[in-house]
């Protein structure tokens, strides 16, 4: 019988496959999405330094999301990194999706980055 392999695994292997060519420095530091059925997080990375430099999800209390896993948080989330990051000064960033496709909430998060001052 075919073991079917699990789709986080695959995904992992899609994020591993792309992490060898992406990496994140103090002058444009990686960030990364991960995305489950519930909620959406963002990080950006200083891969060199080994340190988050700024994080948001939808959990935030700051938010005070009801739903954290459709397209309108991710959007919260989005913007809501964007801000933190200004307040320390990055302006440029390199974009890791984490294995997922860009499209739907990983898309929307991106985005609401962008029209907030995020440059990738």
């Amino acid at each position: 019988m075919i073991k079917k392999e699990s789709r986080n695994e695959a995904r992992l292997a899609r994020h591993e496959r792309v992490r060898k060519n992406l990496s994140g420095t103090a002058e444009a530091p990686r960030l990364n999405v991960f995305r489950s059925n519930g909620n959406i997080f963002a990080q950006i990375i200083d891969d060199k330094a080994g340190n988050t430099l700024v994080s948001a999800s939808s959990i935030d209390k700051e938010l005070n999301l009801k739903n954290g896993g459709n397209i309108e948080a991710a959007k919260e989330v989005g913007k809501l990194l964007a801000e933190r990051a200004k307040k320390l000064k990055i302006k440029k960033v390199v974009f890791d999706r984490g294995g997922y496709l860009y499209h739907g909430r990983v898309q929307a998060l991106a985005e609401a980055a962008r029209e907030n001052g995020l440059e990738f």
